[in-house]
Formats: structure tokens, sequence, C-alpha cells
């Protein structure tokens, strides 16, 4: 850390830690107006305790020997200022803005002052900082307004769920221009001009235009030009009676304009008139009008037509009222006009998140505010098949203020070359043994320094700050707005038991809330929300590309960083040790990734030493429950790798810290002879991540109750659980759900990259690339388990493939067998259940190691129809049997049979290619290039069908030394190996049992050459090997012989092994026979078609009612209506009615009403209600067309009611909602019972088709 130009400041020789005393209990406060004099270093020592009563500055405030300075409360009072180049608290002294039971009800700011370039460092501390050193007292408590929400109702680019509207013409627009709207939604439906100065016929088009279009719908009209010399009389009363014009009157180039109801009468329209005098300038005539939507948005409608200079002037303007109302989930009273608040994006583009200010609003309800200002993007604000995607609505204003002053710009060594503006912000550094620290409804802007160890709230060394380190009051941060920030958020720098409740990061560089040696335990971020995490220069995981290759004074010699790998990790969660606790946290947009658990193999900085090499990967999870991930680009959460620990040098020549490998394995007490510790990565809410929602590296992690929707790929389990890695690891994914491409379709702009077709046809924003293919479930080694998931909405489209189930592309390695899923829904809107890829963009041959073994285990026929089949690549003859099924869209097949892995080591040479074939299919021989091309051992692991015979060949002469392991075999399972060697080689076969864990080697057999191949291959339990000399095979015999445990692919006792050394002679001939097994048939297998699996009804993820969708034929009337699982069919013209108890979902009444005279289509109309209703609904209402409607018949005015109303040759109103049940405002009983499956929020699923 930044050393240079140090100051020393005396230190009490042992620890000092005196309790505080409050500051409401202070008795005689002294006031203390001390004026500004920046030049004056003020002390407040021993026996003083002030009352700060006014604004005050100094060069430098120091407080200690158990000095005393408080802030007045006064809240009819001005602000209080206190402006210092440093403030420093130790050796007993304390600093109070209000306290926990007092919250301070004024406004207070600390604003941090100087330049990089100016005065010393003060040792510990270095510059421009708030500091608490030993012995010292921090307690600072604002008013704690409620920190962030979420948006209970979506909020559309302009306010509305259409979008605003503007249209302004010149010349080319003569006449009558008109727009059509629907009132209930603002949309604009129409658009004509009407020539009726010129053009005779123009007015009957007119009369018929109106006549086809519905009472009670908008009409704005402009004049272009001129539109009078041809306007009959019929046309003009039309006009003055349909419109309620007054001023439609013969005038030639008179400008007018109006915005009325079709069928309304004069009260009820806008009319606008100026007369033209031949000055070639009139002024405009502006119509203007107030209209409330079917959900309460107020918005106006514009209209206007004149001449400036000569050119005539026309056009329309729909857009929402001033001050737009958020509706909110939560109650905001505590939000006041003039606060600010961001609402965060939900889409893949941090950038769409967005500021306004409050407004002062009567009118709204606790869950509501007015915004200034209009939004440029969508914010969703409801839960979207099954996912909740509401944006989070944060406040950024808190009436105690700390920030740092700045520059206009970047100056002198701040990193001028990544960033235009000044970086040097304030800080605040606690150091370890500080007597109370405690922060709550403070505000920090500004702060944070581009050097290491200057965050805007650093825990610096403090070890253990609550009970555990002797504090009767444990260490809190709770309710901070963190914004506008130069260098993280909250670090916590070798301290353990820190708690970060309800606070803040919004647009900050480097990781945001960062644990940072590796040894950080027992923290707790509760109700965090982190967004807009941007790049720092600090360390190299903070760097973008640009960053990365251009800082690279710590790398070793000439070596160029590679930036995909060695950088571009910053996050807005960095967990550097697992033991610490994440709960309902949001992580809402980083460059990089949302949570990154990364592991330090030893702890790094000024904590080295404090735990054995390897601790942090062994040890267990804390909790991790109900966090949000999206809107980030590589990863909404990622478990795995970790940092280079190890300075650079001529072998390593990467820097310190750059991002390295490294496996999460927890173990209890981090022991890894002690048993498994599953990870529990429970509530997860994972969408609209570029990349991954999420990615796991490791074993024994499980998912639970998550979903993911909208991401590039939603979840990538990668298990460590395969050879030669940790044995009996696993990964599981349980009761989640999956969604390709959800009705979130996202907004253009704000960085986002790609927008394009989806599979409706209707635009939307598309994650990575317009041809990427997505995925829901990303096999990757394994074994990994898929229990009691949902699919929907993965559908192909001529762009790109979409799946359900796919696979690591371009894989090296290898796939384990036992991957299985079992109790898989897959909707009827999943259009590709599984695909294993196909040559071309992104698969590049699709023809690595991994592509070509890729296989998972259908267990009960959930996702393939058949029972216990196992599905691999179409090609894999290594797999393959007659009773196959060939499935050609998912380039696979399903097959019956037992499968398990030959691993095989080769060495001397070890750059061989390696190809096997089963003798059934000996035309068909898998080629395998093998990993670790080059080290002491090449490795090559084929997935095999059991009890089969297999022939193994190299583009070469065979590898002296080779190792055949029978891996994921059970007791008694068999393969028959042929391998081709020179006929005049001589070989040394031994067996034994290889204790991976220990390196031990145990019951070592030495293989005897046996009389004739059969006597090989008899399966006895003779070690015998036979060598054809005629045809260059020899033939082993590889059985499993003793009993393997739950998901270990060895024994119990070990792995079992064949060792066979070849001595061959320069130039032997190499080349072999294709099948030397011609004589044996392949055992019959059974065929997949005769296990089809039964109608599974207990499949998918319980807490999602399954939504079928309904295909409408254009010649068709019809209506569906679903509850959760109860579908409601309807046939005939007129408004069917379905009403539900809102306290416990049950339906109570449903009833047709029918209109044939006025109405034309089918409609809906859900209504949740409350418990009193009228038996007869007494409605007198006409619609044309589609109609659906979401409402509520009671007092309240829930914001979930939606209303879609289209016009008859439009597409079908459709509408799917996720309505909450027993909300305060119903005043359900305390005894209702809610009936529901779902089991983390009551909701009730609602869908409507029309």
């Amino acid at each position: 850390e930044r050393r240079q130009r140090t100051r020393l400041v005396p230190r009490p020789s042992a620890p000092f830690r005196a309790p505080p005393r409050p500051a409401a209990a202070a008795a005689h406060l002294a006031p203390w107006r001390p004026g500004s004099d920046t030049r004056r270093a003020a002390v407040v020592g021993r026996g003083a305790a002030l009352r700060l009563e006014s604004s005050a500055a100094f060069h430098s405030l120091v407080i200690r020997d158990g000095g005393m300075l408080v802030f007045a409360d006064r809240p009819r009072g001005p602000p209080i200022t206190l402006r210092a180049r440093y403030i420093l608290i130790h050796d007993g002294g304390e600093l109070h803005i209000g306290s926990e039971r007092c919250p301070y009800g004024s406004r207070a700011t600390i604003s941090l002052y100087g330049r990089a370039t100016d005065g010393a460092a003060v040792e510990g501390f270095g510059q421009k900082f708030l500091g608490v050193g030993r012995g010292g007292v921090l307690e600072l408590h604002g008013r704690r307004p409620r920190s962030w929400t979420l948006l209970d109702k979506t909020l559309y680019p302009g306010g509305l769920r259409y979008g605003p509207y503007s249209s302004e013409k010149r010349w080319g627009s003569r006449g009558l221009n008109l727009r059509i709207l629907d009132a209930g939604t603002a949309r604009v439906l129409a658009a004509a001009r009407f020539d009726t100065h010129l053009r005779h016929g123009e007015c009957g088009r007119l009369r018929s235009f109106l006549a086809m279009q519905p009472p009670g719908t908008v009409v704005a009209a402009a004049v272009g030009d001129s539109a009078s010399r041809s306007l009959t009389l019929e046309t003009r009363l039309l006009l003055r009676d349909r419109l309620g014009s007054a001023h439609i009157a013969p005038g030639g180039e008179q400008p007018w304009a109006l915005v009325g109801i079709l069928g309304g009468d004069q009260p009820s329209a806008a009319e606008d008139k100026r007369e033209y005098h031949g000055s070639g300038t009139t002024g405009l005539a502006v119509a203007r009008r107030e209209f409330l939507t079917y959900d309460g948005t107020r918005f106006t409608v514009t209209a206007f037509s004149g001449w400036i200079k000569g050119v005539p002037h026309n056009g329309f303007k729909v857009e929402a009222s001033s001050g737009i109302i958020l509706h909110l989930v939560d109650e905001v009273t505590s939000w006041l006009p003039g606060d600010r608040i961001v609402v965060a994006s939900t889409d893949y583009s941090m950038h769409q998140a967005e500021e306004f200010n409050l407004l002062p609003c009567p009118e709204c309800k606790s869950n509501q505010v007015k915004i200034d200002g209009s939004p440029l993007y969508l914010h969703i604000g409801e839960v979207i098949d099954g996912v909740d995607m509401r944006a989070e609505v944060g406040l950024l204003t808190r009436n105690i203020l700390i920030q740092g002053e700045m520059e206009d710009s970047c100056y002198g060594q701040n990193q001028c070359q990544f960033f235009s503006f000044d970086t040097f912000g304030g800080h605040i550094k606690i150091l370890r043994n500080f007597s109370s620290v405690h922060l709550s409804g403070v505000e920090l802007k500004n702060m944070g320094q581009q050097i290491l160890g200057s965050y805007p709230v650093h825990f610096h060394l403090a070890e253990d700050v609550d009970e555990r380190g002797g504090y009767e009051r444990p260490t809190y941060l709770d309710n901070l707005a963190i914004h506008h920030c130069f260098s993280r958020c909250v670090a916590i720098h070798g301290t353990h038991g820190l708690l970060v409740k309800d606070t803040i990061g919004y647009d900050t560089l480097g990781h945001c809330f960062f644990l940072e040696d590796g040894t950080e335990q027992r923290n707790t971020f509760y109700h965090n929300l982190g967004l807009l995490t941007r790049p720092g220069t600090i360390l190299p995981s903070d760097r973008s590309e640009v960053m990365c290759l251009a800082i690279r004074s710590h790398v070793y010699g000439n070596y160029v960083p590679v930036p995909s790998t060695d950088c571009m990790a910053v996050s807005t969660f960095w967990i550097a040790n697992p033991n610490n606790n994440l709960i309902a946290n949001a992580a809402a947009g980083a460059q990089d990734v949302g949570i990154w658990y990364i592991f330090h193999r030893v702890p790094t900085g000024q904590s080295e030493g404090q735990y054995p090499e390897g601790q942090a990967e062994y040890t267990p999870l804390g909790v991790f429950h109900n966090n949000r991930v999206h809107s980030n680009f590589k990863a909404g959460l990622f478990i795995g790798k970790g940092v280079k620990t190890t300075r650079a040098n001529a072998e390593d020549p990467r820097e310190y810290l750059t991002v390295d490998n490294a496996r999460f394995r927890p173990h209890q007490d981090a022991d890894p002879e002690k048993p498994r510790v599953p990870a529990v990565i429970d509530g997860l809410i994972a969408f609209k991540n570029n990349d991954h929602g999420a990615w796991a590296r490791g074993g024994d992690i499980i998912f639970c109750n998550s979903g993911f929707s909208d991401n590039g790929i939603g979840l990538t389990l990668a298990s460590d659980g395969t050879f030669p890695t940790d044995e009996g690891s696993s990964l599981e994914v349980t009761r989640s759900i999956f969604v390709g491409e959800s009705s979130n379709f996202g907004s253009q702009g704000g960085q986002n990259s790609y927008w394009g077709k989806g599979a409706n046809g209707e635009y939307r924003t598309l994650p990575r690339n317009k041809t990427f293919p997505i995925r829901g479930f990303q096999i990757y080694d394994g074994p990994v388990r898929m229990v009691k998931c949902t699919f929907k909405k993965f559908i192909p489209t001529v762009d790109r493939y979409s799946s359900a189930i796919g696979f690591f592309m371009k894989n090296s390695w290898q796939i384990s067998p036992q991957n299985n899923v079992s109790q898989i829904l897959m909707e009827k809107s999943v259009g590709l259940k599984v695909f294993f890829g196909r040559s071309g963009q992104w698969f590049g041959n699709n023809d690595n190691d991994g592509d070509k073994m890729s296989i998972f285990h259908d267990l009960d026929g959930s996702v393939t129809g058949y029972l216990d089949t196992f599905i691999g690549r179409a090609d894999n003859y290594l797999l393959r049997h007659p009773g196959c099924l060939t499935v050609p869209c998912w380039n696979g097949v399903m097959c019956t049979g037992k499968f398990a892995q030959l691993y095989i080591q080769a060495r001397r040479p070890e750059n061989l290619t390696l190809s096997i074939a089963r003798a059934a299919y000996h035309s068909h021989p898998l080629r395998l290039q093998g990993v670790n091309r080059g080290a002491p051992y090449q490795q090559y692991q084929p997935v095999v069908m059991l009890e089969q015979a297999y022939i193994i060949q190299w583009d070469g002469r065979a590898p002296e030394d080779i190792i055949l392991y029978p891996i994921n075999f059970n007791r008694g399972d068999w393969l028959h190996v042929a391998l081709c060697y020179p006929r005049e080689a001589v070989f040394q076969v031994v067996a034994d049992i290889y204790q991976r864990r220990t390196g031990m080697v145990h019951s070592v057999k030495r293989y005897l050459a046996a009389p004739s191949r059969a006597s090989a291959l008899n399966g006895t339990d003779e070690q015998l090997f036979y060598f054809d000399r005629a045809s260059g095979y020899l033939f082993v015999h590889l059985q499993a012989h003793e009993a393997r445990e739950g998901h270990s692919y060895c024994s119990q006792k070990g792995c079992e092994r064949i060792k066979i050394m070849a001595h061959m002679y320069p130039g032997d001939s190499w080349s072999c026979d294709p099948n030397p097994f011609l004589e044996r048939p392949a055992a019959t297998q059974r065929p997949v078609s005769q296990h089809p699996a039964e109608p599974c009804r207990v499949c998918g993820a319980p807490q999602v009612p399954a939504v079928s969708p309904v295909c409408l034929h254009k010649t068709s009337l019809s209506f569906l209506l679903q509850i959760n699982d109860t579908v409601f069919l309807f046939n005939s013209h007129g408004i069917f009615f379905v009403v539900v108890d809102a306290c416990s979902g049950a339906v109570v009444s449903r009833r047709p009403e029918k209109f044939p005279s006025c109405v034309e289509g089918a409609c809906a109309v859900l209504l949740v209600s409350e418990r009193t209703y009228p038996e007869n609904h007494n409605l007198c209402v006409c619609f044309s067309g589609s109609f659906a409607m979401l409402g509520y018949k009671g007092q309240a005015k829930p914001s979930w009611i939606k209303v879609l109303n289209h016009a008859g040759y439009r597409k079908a109103a459709s509408l799917q909602h996720y309505v909450p049940l027993k909300l305060k405002e119903y005043q359900c009983p305390a005894n209702t019972k809610i009936e529901l499956c779902m089991q983390t929020e009551k909701q009730l699923m609602t869908s409507l088709t029309v």
C-alpha cells in the first residue's frame, strides 16, 4: 500500500478498547463553533467533549485521548459540513453523528478535500481519509430509510407500455394527418393522411377510415400545409359530430389541431387553430389532452400544426404525463421528494441502470413514488415465466453524507490513460483494536482511490470484529449508499464477523464488496445491492482488456498478459473464502461477474501464512440463500478458479494475484480426510447474463429452488469428480427452472450489442451474438445430476440453436457416463431438448475428444420418453448398437446398455493420436487426441460399453508404457482389450491398486503370458495376457474385482489398473489388422423402444405451475384461461368472467356474458376479488376483436392489474402473470388457508389467451 511521503502518528504500545459513550448520554457537551481555517491542525483531546454547532473547515482533525466530538442535531437548523484533508480517531477518541437509538435527523456532511500531490501521507492511512485507529470510536447513525426494493409494475421506455410516440413533418404532409390511439394503453393503432386540399375523393376515404374505428378511441388530427379546399360540408359535419370539433371551418392554409375521443362531445375535445395572414409565420396551433390507461398511468396526447418562416409544420406526441409513478413491492414512505434513486437494468447491459429524482406526490400510495424525467429503457416489474425479474430500485440519498471533493478532470499519476475524471476520492479506513465502529444511514459519494488500500469503507486487518473479538456490540455497516466511487465499495481485509446489511454499491470501479487475502471468514452480507460495477486498475482481476495489456510493471520480463484468463474478472461480490454468508443480495450488473467465489491456495498479501496450503478450497460454504444475479457480462454466479499466489518469475512470469486455477471441494473442518459437506446454492435467481447464469467447478455443490432465464447458458456444472481429480465428488441441480427466451424482450441501447428476432418472430435483445447457441443446462465433465427441473421456451431459429440441455463446446477433456437426469419437465415450448452441436461457428470442427464423448443418462425417460436410456452423440460407435434410436435434430443417439470409462495413460512417446473401436463396429473407430500432450503421460478417457471387445491402435509406434484403468466399473464389470504393437515386442504386464491420495500402491500381481487368446480372455482370476505375433495384438481381460461406492470412479480399496511395459526394437513394423475379434459376435442389447416411460406427474420444479401454450387458428374463435393447473375454455361471442378469491386462490365464480349485438370477438376477464362481491356483475361494455383483463374487485388497486385489447385483425390477446395472494391490502382474515404449490412466494399463476 502507498507509503511515500509518510508522517508518523504516535500509537499506544498495547491495544486500547474503552467502551464507547453514547452521544445522547454524554454529559456537559460544550458548544463548538470553530469556523473555517484550512491551515489549522485541530485536535480534540483529553477532557474535551464538544458539540459541533456549525460548519467548520480544518487542515486536519485528530480526535484522541478520550476526546469526543458530537454533531449537533437541529432538524430545523442549517446543515452542518465538516471539511478536512483528513480526520483521524484513535486512543479513545470518539466521533458521533446520531446514535442507534436516536438516529440523526438533520443533514450532516463530512467532506474530504485535497489533491494526490498535496502534502504528506499519514502512515497506515494515506491521504484524504477518515481513519479509525486503536481505541477509536466511530458512530454514524442517520435516518434509516428503506435501502432498496423491487419494482412491482413494469416501467416501460417513456413510462408507457408501448413507449412514447413522436412524429413531425414539414413538406410532404399536405392535408389532414390523423393518429388513432387506444385510450386504455396509449398505443398508436393507426396513422393516415388525407389530402383534402387537392383531391376530392379523399373526403370519402376519410369518412370510411373513421367509420372503421371503434367508439372511444383517441383521435389526434393536425393540418399539414393546407386541408380545406376540397373538404366537403359532409366531412366537416362528421368531424364536428364524431370528434367534437368546433373550429373545423374554411380557412385556406389555416393551422388546426385537435385531440378528442371518437364519438365524444365538444367539451371532451382539445382543439386549437391559428389564422394565416400571409407572413409565412403563424406560430403553432397546439391541442393537448391527458388520458388515463387501464393500469392508471397518465399520458398526454399532443397534436400541433402551423407555419414557421414559410415552412409548414405538423406533428404528434404521445408521452407519459409529467412525473411517472413507480409501483414498488415495499412501503417507501421514508423516501422523500428531492431524494435520488437508481433503477437497475433488467437486460443484458448493466448500463441500462437509470437514475431519477423523486418528486412530491400527494396522490401516491405508501408503495409508490413519482420520478422526474423519462426512462430510456425497459425495467421489468413482474415474475415472468416463473422467474422473478423485477428490477431493483435503490435509494442513493442519506442525511449523513461523506464525500470526497473532486477536481474537474483527471490529473497527475491517477491512471489518466484510463479515466478522464478525477479518481482521487476520500476513503474510510478502520484498523485493528478499534473500540467501536457502527455506520448506518450514511451516504458515501466520490470515495475511494485507484491506490491499493484506499477504499470507500475499508476494514484493514481488523481480525474478529464480533463477539469472538471481544465486541459486545458486533461491528456492522447498515443502510449505506455507496455510489459514484473510484475503488470498490466495502473492502474486508483480514477481518472476520462483520455484518454488511442493506447497503448499496452503485457505479464503482473494481470489485465492489471485496474480500482481500483469502483469510476473511464469518462475514455476512445481507440484503445488499450492487450494480454498475466497472473495471479498475488495482489488481489484475479488476482490469479490463485494455488495462490488462497496458499495465505490465509487475510481470516478469517481456510477458504479455492474456486478458481473458489473467484479468477481466471484476465482480460485484468478490468472495475470497467460502466461509461467509450471502443472503438476499442482488448483483445487478458488473462488467464481468455478479458473485464470484474465488480461492486462494494460500493466504496472500499481509495475511501470508495464516492457513495451510489448499485450506480455502476445502472450507465448507457459508449460507447462500435467495441471491439474485443479472445483467452481468461473463456470469451471474461463478464458483471456481483462484489467484496466483507467487510473485512473477522466470518459470511463471504472470503478475502476482493474476486469475489462476483452483477448484472448490468442501469437507468437514476443511480436512480432505473427513466427510464431504455439500455446498448448497439455494434460491439463486439468474437472468439476462450475457454468457452464464451460473458456472460451478468443483465437487459437492447443489443448486436448488433456483431460476435461470434469458442467459447465454443458464447453468454449467463442471464437476471435479472425473478421474484423476476429486474422487467421489459430484454436482447437482434440483427443483429449478430454465427459460430460454422469456417475454422480457429488453431494449435497444445502453451498450446492448445484439438485437434480433426471437423464436416467436418478435425483436429482442440477445446474449453474446445473434448466432450464439443458447443452452439451459450445460454438462461438463461429471458426474452431474439434474432432478425435478422444468424447461421452457428453448426454440431454435434460423440464426441460432437453442436447446434445453447442451454440452461444453470445444471440449478436449472427458465426460462421465454417470451424468444423469430424472423427473424433468420439458414444456411444449421446448423445441430442442438436447443438442450435441454441429461443425460450424461456435462449435468449430466439433471434433475434440470431449465433444465426441458427450453423454448423459436419462434415468426415468423424462427427457427421451424411454426408461434407463443413455444419450450420446450420433457418430459415437463406441456406444451404438442395433437397438439404439437416432435423433437427427439432436445430432444424438439414444441407447440402452451399461457404460463406463477406460482411462488410458501413455508414455514414450506422449504425442500420439489414439484410435479406439468396438469390435462390432471396427470400421467406425474414434480418434482421440488426448490431453496434456508433451507431458510425462498422455491421457485418454473414452466412454465404453461394458462386456464388449475393443481395439486400440495409434498413429505411430505404440507407447512403451501404457496404463489401463477401469473407471466407473462396478465389481465384475469387464472389457476385452486388444492393443496394437510391433510383432517383435516383449512385454511385462503388472496389475496393482493405486491409492491416488497417498500415492501408495498395493496388491501388485504380475501377469503371465497365456498360451492362447481364449485363455487370456476367459475371465478367470488368473492374471494372463496373450500376444498374437501374427496379428500384432496384445490381448488383456480388464475387470474390476473390488466394490465401488457412490460417485467414486475407483473401488473402495483404490484404483485398479493394468500396467503394460513393452520393449520394442527400432524399425519394427507396427501396423495391425483392423479387427482381431472377427469370430466374436457382439452381445445383444435391448432395443430402446421396448422401454417407453410412463407419463410423469411429479416431474418438474414443484414451485413452478406448468403452463402449456395454446395454438390458435385464425379461423377459430377460442378463449383459454388457465389458473395454476385448471383450464377454462370458452368458444362463443361474449365476455367470460372467472372470479378468484384473493386470499385463498380458490375459483369462486365463473360465468359467460353474451352480447351478440356488439361483441365481435371472444373476451376474457379474470377478476381477483375480495371476500365480498355482488352476485350479479352489472357490466355494460362493448368490445371488438380480442380482449383480456386481469382485474381486482374491491377497494384496493393492486399494481398487477393488466388489460390487453387488440383489434380483430391483430394477434390474440395473451396475458400471463403471477398474482400475489393474501397481500395486506386485501384485508384477508388471519386464518385464511392458501393451498398452492409455490414454496417461497404465495402466488397465483394465471394465463389468459384470446
